[in-house]
């Protein structure tokens, strides 16, 4: 057996069948596709240099190439996605009758590693958004956005591409409520804690506006009026943008390791944990799907996640219950924002 070279080769055409079916049956995005096909075509070049007809693989020929996989240096994870491919589209091709047999079937993926994701501890998420609240109070509309958008994404445990994409309609003011638009466009319900409202209210009152205002050319129409957090051209935020936000100030707050976005997600979800909250409700609030092979998250009642999330989350301030939550109390929101 020799090494597959790059992905390069044509697909079979039931191959392309199965992205097809991916598209238009299971509502896969581009990026979940073009995903898909670099790994067939890694398949398809490796069954090529080792005369293996694609439709005609066995089980033997599958473990062989997981086999190549493992040797190949990629992490556990991107093989498993890479197997999963090669399952998926034989388990297709065999359903719809392209081949006798289903080779895929017992094929194994590795074992993912059991270690939690990382995690900054509280007194290093306190100290970044001190940092940024200190920032702010001079009114300067950048240090108003970073604030209110650091608080945001701690707050509700949110991906930067549902922080990047959020718009004025997806904001319930009065009942502290965001929308929240996840992959394959899942939507959910997240709590916005005490913390997050007040900064991203003081931002939508002074700062939003002066970004506006400091650029009356910026290009973006609709999507640029519509977008809560803006750049300092006054487009829509980019997930470069955001995670250059987060990398300042974490270096401001003494934090050497890398912070992304998705580090201060995790942080979210590590602290409600450790706050008490069930970890089903806590899945449900991010939009997971499970938290390790081992563990399933189930739906849970929008009253049952209010309550965790206002009992365990560092920001979540007082209960979200009563004036705070009805929109009656002394912060509302700015006027016609829901």
């Amino acid at each position: 057996m020799t090494a597959a070279p790059e992905p390069g080769a044509a697909l079979p055409i039931e191959f392309e069948a199965f992205l097809t079916h991916l598209a238009v049956e299971r509502g896969r995005s581009a990026r979940t596709l073009s995903a898909y096909r670099r790994d067939l075509a890694r398949l398809v070049a490796f069954c090529s240099r080792n005369g293996i007809d694609p439709l005609g693989a066995t089980a033997s020929d599958l473990r062989a190439y997981s086999s190549w996989l493992g040797f190949s240096g990629l992490a556990p994870s991107s093989r498993t996605r890479m197997l999963v491919t090669v399952r998926g589209v034989y388990r297709f091709c065999h359903t719809e009758g392209f081949i006798p047999d289903d080779p895929g079937s017992d094929l194994e993926t590795p074992r993912r590693p059991d270690a939690l994701p990382k995690a900054l501890d509280r007194t290093e998420v306190e100290a970044i958004l001190e940092l940024a609240a200190t920032a702010a109070e001079g009114g300067d509309p950048v240090a108003l956005r970073d604030r209110a958008l650091l608080e945001f994404l701690y707050g509700t445990g949110a991906r930067v591409s549902e922080a990047c994409g959020l718009g004025f309609g997806d904001i319930d003011m009065e009942a502290s409520l965001v929308r929240l638009l996840g992959k394959r466009d899942k939507e959910r319900m997240v709590p916005v804690g005490r913390p997050a409202r007040r900064a991203v209210a003081e931002y939508l009152d002074r700062g939003r506006p002066a970004i506006l205002a400091a650029t009356p050319r910026a290009r973006g129409g609709r999507d640029r009026a519509d977008a809560i957090f803006l750049g300092v051209r006054g487009n829509r935020m980019s997930r470069q943008a955001v995670w250059e936000v987060l990398r300042r100030h974490s270096l401001r707050a003494g934090i050497s390791s890398e912070v992304s976005p998705h580090v201060l997600r995790h942080s979210c979800a590590t602290h409600m944990l450790e706050g008490g909250a069930d970890i089903r409700i806590v899945a449900e609030m991010l939009g997971h799907a499970s938290v390790s092979t081992t563990q399933i998250y189930t739906r849970v009642a929008n009253d049952l996640l209010f309550e965790a999330y206002a009992s365990a989350h560092p920001r979540a301030g007082r209960s979200l219950t009563g004036p705070e939550r009805s929109g009656t109390g002394a912060e509302p929101w700015p006027t016609g924002v829901r």
